[in-house]
């Protein structure tokens, strides 16, 4: 008997009144799994909510046969620190840069190859490589080193 298809799952821990202390929503595509949203309260923090999420939800991810969980995130040093804190590895990266007409008018212009005439751009968002990101640094005001890290689950 096939296992069914799951597209993903959210998991809450409530506190003791009833309202939200802590979220995290998982992607599942095919085998691979990705941490969408991670979040806890701030009244919530530091109580290791987060962790036993992380926990329940590679016990669940396990039993669907998947092997790695990823996450996405940018220039967040607690995030970057919690991941790392429990046992995920950096293996991928980018530049996000944000060009945006109301941070600086000539930022979209700059931002594309070939301006068409009537239409103006008024927010790009692209990728680069790392190598690109002090020339990037210098013509954008939004630029961010964004982070795979992967776990097994």
């Amino acid at each position: 008997m096939a296992k069914p298809e799951i597209s993903g799952f959210e998991l809450v821990a409530v506190d003791p009144t009833g309202h939200v202390a802590a979220l995290l929503d998982v992607e599942l595509d095919h085998d691979q799994a990705t941490i969408d949203t991670i979040a806890v309260h701030p009244d919530h923090q530091r109580r290791g909510l987060a962790t036993r999420l992380l926990t329940e939800a590679r016990t669940r991810l396990a039993a669907h046969g998947i092997t790695t969980l990823d996450a996405w995130t940018r220039d967040d040093p607690p995030a970057l620190t919690w991941y790392r804190s429990r046992g995920f590895t950096e293996d991928s990266h980018y530049l996000h840069v944000y060009a945006n007409y109301y941070t600086d008018p000539a930022e979209p212009i700059r931002a594309i190859a070939t301006p068409r005439p009537p239409l103006r751009p008024i927010t790009a968002f692209l990728h680069a490589p790392l190598t690109e990101e002090p020339a990037l640094r210098e013509q954008f005001a939004r630029v961010h080193v964004c982070r795979r890290f992967s776990l097994t689950v």
